[in-house]
C-alpha cells in the first residue's frame, strides 16, 4: 500500500511516548476548558500540550498539534508564546465558546489553535488556523494525542473514502503492533463494553483528512488525525495532497469525544458533520424513496419496451409498493440508446417514458456520471456535448498523467467544458420531466490536481465542491438525488441518499458484503436523507437468499429492486407477495437504518441489527454461512429492559418463538423480529 504524503515530522508525532498524568494542579500558565458533563481540558500554556479529562480520568494525553506552511514543519510544542483568550459564539451548534491559543514566534505567521466547546455535548471541536500572507500549507495535524490502552475486545475502525472497488469496513484487533489509517474519522473502543474514543473531521470542502491510530507496546496507544492525507488505495489519488493558499489557511474543524457507547459517539458525529456543513441541496420531505433501477438484471439490454412493462408491472401487480402514493422507476446507464443524434440530439422517447410512468402513477428516475470520460481511450479530440471544447482539455492532470478508474479517466470539475456539459445534460433530463437522478463516479471530481482550469483550486476537495454545487445548482428542486459511487463523508451536503456501498446484487455473498458496510457504517443514516443497499436482484436464487437480500435493503433505509420485472418468473412472484406486506412497508417508511448489535467482525459482517420505531424494537438476524445456525438473543446486548415483559412476532415466515429468545436459522437466509412491550 503507497501512502502519498512525505512529512517525516507526521510519522514522528505519531511514536511519541505514552504518557499517563496526575490531576492537573492549580497555575498560571494552566488553562482549564469544561465541556459536556464532567469533561475538561486542561491546556499548558508553556508546554503547548494539553490534556482531556472525564470525572478527573485521563482520556487525552499529551495533545498537541503540528503543521507545515511555506515548506517548514511547526508544532505547537515548540519554543513559542502562547496567549489564551475566550469569546461567546453562536453557531449551528447552538450557543458555545471559543478558546484560543494564539501563537506567535520567529517567521512563524499568527497561529491559531481553536477549541470549540457547547452545552451538552459530549465532544470538543479543534481546529489549526494559519494567519499571515501568502501562507501555502499540503498538511495540518490538528489532533495528536495518547490515550489509555483500551481492554476486552480492542477494535480500531478502517473507514474507506468512498465505496468504489468493493472496498470494506475493517474492525481490525487494537493491540500491539498496530498502525492503521482511516479516511475523514476513526474510532477506537472495547466491543464488550462499547466505550470508545471517535475522532474525525466534520469539514470537508478542502481537505481530505486522514486518522491514523497506533498501538505499541513500548509508547502505547495514539490517535492522529491530519488534514492532507492522500493514498492510491484509499483516496484513489496518484499524488499528494494539493496547497491549500491565501492569507487564512485553516484546517477542518475536528470532532473529539470519548463515549460510553462508540456506536452512541459515530451518530453524534454524524449529525456533527450535517451541522458543521448544512446540506446545499434542498430538504427532502417525501416519503422514503421506493422502486426500481435498470441495473440489476437488464444492464445493456434496457429498451424503452421492456422499460415500460416494468412500469407496468409495478402499477398493475404491486400497486400496493409505496411508501407514499408512488414509487420510482429508474433508467441506469444505457438510457442514451433511447436518444436521436447524441446526447446533443432528440429527447423525445426518453420523454415519452417519463411520460409513460406519471400516466401510471409512477415517477420516473434517471442516470448520469457527470465528472468521467468513458471514451477517453478513442482519443482526446472529442467534442464535450454542449461546448467547443475537447475532452483532452477538460482532463484532470495529474503529474505527468491521469487519473483512470473503473474504465473512466476523471474530468476536472473546474473547467468551463464540464459545468457546460452539465447544463446540457441537466436542462435535458428536467426537460424530460425526470422526478430522480442517480449520479454515479462522484469519486472522479475529488482527484488531487497538479493543475485545475480555476486557479483558485488547488485541493480535489475544493474541485468536488465546486463541481457539486453547480451540479444541484442546476439539478433545483425538482429531483429526488441519489448518490452511488462517491465520497461518504463529502458528499452529505449534496444528495438525499446515497448507496452505502458498491454494487450489490442477488447472492448470500453480495448481502453479507453490503451489510458490512451497514455494520461499521451505519452512522450515515445521520448524515443523509436516506441510506441505501443498492438494487435489490432475487432472479433465481433460493427463497432464503431472497429473504436476506430482501432484508439487507429494508434494515439500510432504502428499498430499490433490480429484478426484470417486464418478465415472469419466480422473482415477480415474490415480489409481489413481500413487497407489498403492511409489515415490512412500516419498516421502510421509517427510513433509518439498523443499528449493529457487535462491532467485532472484521471484514464481515455483524449478524444482528436493532432499531426501534414507535414502541417496537424489531431486529434483524442473518445467516451468511450455508449451514444452519442457532441463535440466542441477549436482551442487554440489544438493549431490552431485564424486567420488561415482551411479545416477540416473526415478521417473514410468520415463526412463532415461544416464550425463548433462542431459535434456529437455516443457512443463506434471514429473519426480522418485531417485539412489543407487553402492556
Amino acid at each position: 500500500m503507497k501512502i502519498l504524503f512525505k512529512l517525516t515530522f507526521i510519522l514522528q508525532a505519531v511514536i511519541l511516548p505514552f504518557i499517563t498524568l496526575a490531576s492537573p494542579k492549580k497555575q498560571t500558565s494552566t488553562i482549564t476548558i469544561p465541556y459536556g458533563t464532567g469533561n475538561t481540558i486542561v491546556y499548558d500554556l508553556k508546554t503547548g500540550i494539553y490534556n482531556v479529562y472525564k470525572d478527573k480520568i485521563v482520556i487525552f494525553s499529551n495533545v498537541s498539534s503540528t503543521f507545515k506552511v511555506n515548506g517548514a514543519a511547526v508544532s505547537t510544542k515548540d519554543n513559542l508564546a502562547r496567549k489564551y483568550s475566550k469569546t461567546s459564539i453562536t453557531d449551528g451548534f447552538g450557543k458555545g465558546e471559543k478558546h484560543v491559543i494564539t501563537l506567535t514566534g520567529d517567521h512563524l505567521p499568527k497561529t491559531e489553535q481553536v477549541f470549540y466547546i457547547y452545552p451538552g455535548r459530549e465532544f470538543f471541536l479543534t481546529q489549526i488556523v494559519l494567519i499571515g500572507k501568502d501562507l501555502s500549507s499540503n498538511s495540518i495535524i490538528p489532533f495528536s494525542g495518547n490515550i489509555p490502552a483500551v481492554t476486552g475486545d480492542a477494535r480500531s475502525i478502517f473507514v474507506p473514502f468512498d465505496n468504489d472497488t468493493f472496498i470494506r469496513y475493517n474492525a481490525k484487533e487494537f493491540k500491539a503492533p498496530f498502525n492503521n489509517v482511516s479516511a475523514e474519522v476513526g474510532a477506537v473502543y472495547d466491543n464488550n463494553s462499547r466505550n470508545g474514543y471517535i475522532v474525525g473531521s466534520v469539514e470537508h470542502e478542502v481537505w481530505k483528512t486522514g486518522i491514523r491510530s497506533v498501538s505499541k507496546a513500548d509508547v502505547g496507544n495514539k490517535l492522529v488525525a491530519w488534514a492532507g492525507y492522500t493514498e492510491l488505495s484509499v483516496t484513489r489519488d496518484h499524488i499528494e495532497h494539493g496547497d491549500v493558499k491565501g492569507n487564512v489557511v485553516a484546517s477542518p474543524k475536528v470532532f473529539i469525544g470519548y463515549f460510553d457507547d462508540w456506536r452512541t459517539g459515530m451518530e453524534t458525529y454524524a449529525k456533527a458533520n450535517r451541522i458543521a456543513e448544512p446540506p446545499f441541496v434542498f430538504n427532502w420531505t417525501k416519503p422514503t424513496p421506493v422502486g426500481w433501477n435498470s441495473w440489476g438484471v437488464m444492464q445493456e439490454k434496457l429498451t424503452y419496451e421492456k422499460a415500460t412493462k416494468v412500469a407496468d408491472f409495478f402499477a398493475d401487480s404491486i400497486p400496493a409498493f409505496r411508501t407514499g402514493n408512488t414509487a420510482f422507476i429508474d433508467l441506469d446507464s444505457y438510457w442514451d440508446f433511447m436518444l436521436k443524434g447524441g446526447l446533443e440530439g432528440d429527447y423525445s422517447k426518453l420523454k415519452q417514458f417519463a411520460d409513460y410512468c406519471k400516466s401510471k402513477g409512477l415517477q420516473p428516475g434517471v442516470y448520469w456520471a457527470p465528472f468521467t470520460d468513458w471514451g477517453w481511450k478513442d482519443g482526446p479530440n472529442r467534442k464535450v456535448a454542449g461546448t467547443n471544447y475537447t475532452y483532452g482539455e477538460t482532463w484532470t492532470k495529474v503529474g505527468t498523467g491521469y487519473n483512470d478508474i473503473d474504465g473512466a479517466r476523471a474530468v476536472d470539475p473546474t473547467h468551463p467544458a464540464t459545468l457546460k456539459h452539465i447544463d446540457l445534460m441537466i436542462g435535458k433530463l428536467k426537460e424530460c420531466g425526470f422526478k430522480m437522478i442517480k449520479i454515479d463516479f462522484l469519486g472522479h471530481a475529488t482527484t488531487e490536481s497538479s493543475h485545475f482550469y480555476d486557479p483558485a483550486i488547488t485541493t480535489g476537495m475544493q474541485a468536488y465542491r465546486k463541481g457539486m454545487e453547480h451540479l444541484v445548482t442546476q439539478l433545483g428542486d425538482q429531483m429526488l438525488i441519489y448518490a452511488a459511487i462517491s465520497p461518504g463523508l463529502a458528499t452529505g451536503r449534496y444528495v438525499h441518499t446515497r448507496r452505502i456501498a458498491c454494487d450489490a446484487f442477488k447472492s448470500i455473498d453480495n448481502t453479507q458484503y453490503t451489510l458490512n458496510s451497514v455494520t461499521y457504517g451505519w452512522w450515515q443514516t445521520f448524515l443523509y436523507n436516506y441510506v441505501d443497499a443498492d438494487h435489490v436482484v432475487l432472479s433465481t436464487e433460493s427463497e432464503g437468499t431472497n429473504r436476506a437480500r430482501m432484508l439487507s435493503a429494508i434494515i439500510t433505509g432504502t428499498f430499490i429492486t433490480g429484478d426484470d420485472f417486464s418478465v415472469h418468473g419466480p422473482w415477480s412472484s415474490r415480489a409481489k407477495t413481500w413487497y407489498q406486506d403492511p409489515e415490512l412497508l412500516k419498516v421502510i417508511q421509517n427510513g433509518k437504518t439498523f443499528k449493529p448489535v457487535e462491532g467485532n467482525t472484521g471484514e464481515n459482517a455483524s449478524e444482528i441489527f436493532t432499531q426501534k420505531i414507535g414502541n417496537s424494537i424489531y431486529i434483524a438476524v442473518f445467516n451468511y454461512g450455508k449451514d444452519a445456525k442457532t441463535f440466542a438473543f441477549n436482551g442487554k446486548r440489544l438493549g431490552l429492559s431485564g424486567t420488561a415483559s415482551y411479545e416477540l412476532h416473526e415478521l417473514l415466515q410468520g415463526n412463532v418463538l415461544g416464550g425463548t429468545l433462542s431459535f434456529k436459522l437455516d443457512g443463506s437466509d434471514a429473519a426480522l423480529y418485531k417485539l412489543d412491550l407487553k402492556k
